[in-house]
């Protein structure tokens, strides 16, 4: 191995790794949920309405709370600083997702052994309600459906084309 070798490391390579789930999930209830823009967000199906969908967020670090309808209107669930179901769902998914400890710490919380589950971390915060932009996460999780639609090809697609081709990160 020479010296160009040795540092292509993280720093100069061009493919992320993917990290597995923590544990296997299903998707009907939570089919969506991310740590990004400093918040655990995600969509969240309804319990009473099939064709409904929340799109449900925590701040990181401030802990505010936020969920409302793709179609913006506010829960009814969500009062003041109470978490609704759809919250403690999304919350509940993403420590399956990603677990405890990241999720915990992407929040900034702080946890000891005890803290099991996402009801469990939810205790732990100092919630209050806030808002959060909907629309940018509803769209992200619509563009991921849309990939499940995509025939498979081994030609590139051309909004993936950052991604290298297999082999080429070498």
């Amino acid at each position: 191995m020479d010296a160009e070798d040795a540092g292509a490391g993280i720093g100069r390579r061009s493919v992320v790794g993917v990290l597995p789930p923590a544990r296997a999930r299903k998707l009907a209830k939570v089919p969506f949920v991310e740590l990004a823009d400093g918040r655990v967000q995600g969509v969240v199906s309804s319990g009473s309405d099939i064709a409904r969908v929340y799109v449900s967020s925590i701040a990181a670090e401030s802990h505010d709370l936020s969920c409302g309808t793709n179609n913006n209107r506010p829960c009814g669930g969500l009062y003041g600083s109470s978490p609704c179901k759809h919250l403690r769902s999304l919350l509940d998914e993403a420590v399956l997702q990603y677990g405890v400890e990241r999720v915990a710490a992407y929040l900034r919380v702080g946890i000891d052994a005890d803290v099991t589950s996402g009801a469990a971390l939810m205790q732990r915060m100092d919630t209050h309600h806030g808002s959060a932009p909907s629309g940018v996460v509803f769209s992200r999780f619509l563009r991921y459906l849309s990939y499940l639609e995509v025939p498979g090809t081994t030609a590139p697609l051309p909004e993936m084309h950052w991604f290298p081709a297999t082999g080429a990160a070498r």
